[in-house]
């Protein structure tokens, strides 16, 4: 029997750690016959901690939310030929599972990302050996061509254009470059694929180097992500002891090696220039295009950037061939899309789906609908260079054209779901507040503009807006999209946009009434204890960290306003409705 424990990030966040420590003292105490391992994230973050028990015949039961308290009794039943029920994973999770095409995260939560062994049983490095055995350059960059995969960083620009402009670039040495510096809120895509399936990204890597004459990868990496850092380091560690990274790949005379770069986490390090500037030793900050990265990138030399999504694909594609990848998706938008499904959501996770998925299946069929059965209000995409989608555009498409459309781009893959206690102003707010800080600083117009059209914010959601505001919001926004240099100065202000086209009507009550339609901001609101309501169970008193509420046990209770501090604390503890938000 073999039983294998989710220990990604979210899953070790959840106490997965602790559960495989004790099964692993369980197994070792008594012997058992039972083969201990891990893997990364499958995609169900919300059911973690999760263990997969494979009989000896292969077959697999998943178990969910499987607490360090419940995993003995558990690995002890399932030992004695019972079924475990009652953290069987329901039928309904396994359906949303079946709604998705894998092909970028295929492996990742079936394998052990530590082991090259369970990597190549899978097809691993074949996509490599076949390039390198019967395909010339031109021929790799012409299956991407086919595929019509565009870069899953944001801009979906086409894979094969990028390639072959590093390929037609004759100078030397070349360098093809992994950008893995995922700053996005809410984003965690490539985190998971880097924690649960390394050497999909490698080989996907290798194969770009091979197809435009590179000998150097450089994966750049936040810090931040100290897990998937260590797992990239063991499997480059395991495959050059196999031969695959290295001198003479495989026999064939390709010599191709790579190296990690960690990033300060620097979200405008996620564009390319300035992800080159900081690779070079410089502060991360963006230069005029052109020359591209193509021709003059990495030290001045040809220089290719694709992020962890578009790698992971490129191994299935050369494997099943860039015709099976473009019969899925759109005609301009092929093959699958992973997503972070965060907010407002029952099932948070990650979920990969073919193009062209409505965004309303993704949100109830496969994320379970809204948390606390509340109203769906919107969905940000893109992240804080992204856009809104209100509830009306819901059937939206997933591909880029129809998601520009709404004026939210597709970017690397977030998606925050938003129910109606979301404050739409507030939450421009917050996206401005990350661009604003994360400006290099470079342009005047993102530099200043963006603190300028922060202030407004601030001004409105404190009941302090004024007439005019929302016009200078944007005109402010299209100064800063025409003056800025690179993709966040030229995008920061689209939260705001964004919530004005559809939602300008929360910025007009927050101005023109001083109300929060949202209930949200602390300066447009009060708390009150209605008398009616009121049992007097002093739960809400209990609760209050200043001590603002009074009563007598079964007495009606008050509050004294001069000492609330909108906290909420006292709504979200009663039973009775007895808090009222005006």
């Amino acid at each position: 029997m073999k039983a294998v424990v989710g220990l990604g990030s979210c899953g070790i966040a959840a106490g997965a750690g602790k559960v495989y420590e004790v099964l692993k003292n369980e197994v070792e105490a008594k012997n058992l016959d039972i083969q201990l391992e891990i893997t990364g994230c499958v995609g169900m973050c919300h059911l973690e901690p999760i263990v997969d028990i494979y009989d000896n015949e292969g077959k697999m039961e998943r178990y969910v939310k499987v607490g360090s308290d419940k995993i003995v009794e558990l690995i002890e039943t399932v030992m004695a030929g019972k079924a475990f029920d009652s953290y069987k994973i329901s039928e309904v999770d396994n359906e949303a599972q079946a709604k998705q095409v894998k092909i970028a995260t295929g492996k990742c939560g079936y394998i052990n990302p530590e082991d090259i062994n369970e990597y190549i049983e899978r097809g691993g490095y074949e996509a490599i050996k076949k390039c390198l055995t019967s395909m010339t350059q031109e021929e790799v960059i012409d299956e991407m061509k086919v595929s019509g995969l565009r870069g899953r960083g944001g801009a979906g620009f086409p894979t094969w254009f990028k390639w072959n402009a590093a390929l037609q670039s004759k100078e030397t040495p070349k360098y093809m470059v992994c950008n893995a510096d995922e700053g996005d809120p809410g984003a965690f895509m490539d985190r998971s694929i880097l924690e649960g399936d390394p050497h999909n990204l490698l080989e996907g890597m290798m194969i770009g180097g091979y197809a435009i004459g590179a000998e150097e990868g450089i994966i750049y990496v936040r810090a931040e992500y100290p897990l998937a850092i260590k797992r990239l380091e063991i499997a480059m560690d395991q495959a050059r002891k196999k031969g695959i990274l290295g001198k003479n790949i495989m026999g064939t005379g390709f010599n191709f090696d790579m190296r990690i770069k960690a990033g300060a986490g620097a979200f405008v390090c996620g564009e390319e220039t300035a992800l080159i500037a900081s690779l070079e030793g410089e502060r991360g900050m963006p230069r005029l295009k052109p020359p591209f990265p193509a021709q003059k990138g990495y030290w001045a030399k040809p220089t290719n950037i694709n992020n962890v999504e578009t790698f992971a694909n490129v191994p299935w594609i050369i494997n099943n061939g860039g015709s099976a990848y473009a019969a899925m998706g759109t005609a301009l938008s092929k093959g699958t899309k992973v997503f972070a499904l965060t907010g407002k959501i029952k099932k948070g996770g990650l979920v990969e789906v073919p193009m062209g998925m409505p965004i309303r299946e993704i949100i109830f069929d496969i994320g379970g609908g809204i948390l606390n059965d509340k109203k769906f209000k919107a969905v940000q995409m893109g992240g804080p260079s992204g856009g809104c989608i209100p509830s009306h555009l819901i059937d939206t498409t997933v591909d880029y054209e129809s998601i520009v459309k709404t004026g939210a781009i597709m970017g690397s893959g977030g998606m925050v779901v938003m129910d109606e206690t979301t404050c739409m102003v507030e939450m421009a707010q917050f996206f401005l507040d990350f661009t604003r800080k994360e400006s290099c600083g470079k342009c005047i117009h993102c530099r200043l503009g963006t603190k300028r059209m922060l202030e407004i914010l601030e001004r409105i959601t404190q009941g302090k807006g004024k007439q005019g505001d929302i016009e200078l919001l944007e005109d402010l926004a299209i100064q800063i999209k025409d003056g800025s240099l690179c993709g966040l100065g030229q995008t920061a202000p689209n939260p705001v946009l964004s919530t004005i086209r559809y939602f300008r009507d929360e910025y007009e009550a927050h101005i023109n009434e001083k109300k929060c339609p949202a209930k949200k901001c602390k300066s447009l609101i009060t708390f009150e204890i209605s008398k009616e309501n009121c049992i007097g169970c002093g739960l809400c008193k209990k609760n209050c960290p200043v001590e603002a509420i009074a009563g007598e046990r079964k007495a009606v209770h008050t509050l004294d306003q001069s000492l609330c501090i909108k906290c909420g604390k006292c709504y979200e503890v009663c039973k009775f409705n007895a808090v009222i938000v005006e």
